[in-house]
């Protein structure tokens, strides 16, 4: 692999890597979490990434956006390493990339397109009118009605708090986007009309997608490959190659009945 004009190219097959971890330990005190840990991310692709309990599948997300410590090795995002930058260079990154958290972490005092308009006025400084025109363009992108965005997330189904969150991380077109267990407390049906919604999205705008999930119908209907935290590193292929991979817990989580259940509503 090389770096060409900012980008990082795998030469086997010409794939851009938009998220690069190399040799990447994580840790808490004494506790080591993930140590040295490998993950290329391609441009275009959705990459599920899965484990057992405490592998520390949040912890690693949390650390590849800076919100924790990174005790050891480098990531390379979109071409950057993150470990010198900051002040605008650190801004310009950030809005390149969108997050959505586990429990949305949506602003409880704000409307819907509020929380929306908090990262535009923060990265790009357009004028209001404008601003409430790209909050109701990412709420009807993300499935939402148009009154949605006058309302409080307190007002919205779990659901509908949902969107709104990816709502907000798509506020500034990102080219990389972090999802934490998206599906997480919705019913069998709203989950599979998000998973739709994310493979829709990842066509009509480009994305590439990192997401964390224990979710198989989600692995199964939108991720193009796996990455299975194991013994603090990481194991990445695709859903034939983990059916086929020979570890006692990629058996048990893949060829267990929940797994067996998903994989036959293909």
């Amino acid at each position: 692999m090389s770096a060409e004009g900012g980008q990082i190219v795998d030469h086997r097959d010409g794939r851009e890597v938009v998220l690069k971890l190399r040799d990447v330990r994580t840790q808490f005190g004494d506790h080591v979490i993930h140590d040295r840990l490998d993950l290329d991310v391609f441009r275009g692709e959705v990459v599920g990434l899965v484990g057992g309990s405490g592998t520390g599948k949040s912890v690693l997300l949390r650390t590849i956006i800076g919100l924790n410590p990174l005790r050891h090795g480098r990531i390379d995002m979109l071409g950057i390493d993150t470990r010198g930058v900051s002040g605008r260079a650190e801004q310009a990154l950030q809005a390149r990339t969108g997050v959505q958290f586990q429990d949305g972490a949506l602003f409880s005092s704000l409307t819907v397109a509020d929380n929306i308009i908090v990262p535009i006025r923060e990265h790009a400084g357009l004028d209001e009118p404008l601003m409430q025109s790209i909050a109701a363009l990412k709420i009807a992108m993300t499935g939402l009605p148009p009154d949605a965005g006058d309302k409080k997330p307190s007002e919205l189904s779990g659901g509908m708090r949902k969107r709104a969150s990816l709502a907000r991380a798509l506020a500034l077109d990102p080219e990389l986007l972090f999802l934490d267990e998206p599906t997480a407390g919705l019913d069998p049906i709203g989950a599979a009309h998000y998973d739709a919604l994310i493979g829709q999205l990842r066509q009509s705008l480009g994305l590439t997608v990192l997401m964390v999930t224990h979710d198989l119908d989600s692995l199964n209907a939108v991720c193009d490959r796996i990455a299975v935290l194991l013994d603090k590193r990481v194991v990445v292929g695709t859903m034939e190659e983990m059916l086929a991979y020979d570890h006692p817990w990629v058996r048990e989580y893949f060829h267990g009945p929940r797994g067996r259940a998903a994989i036959r509503q293909e």
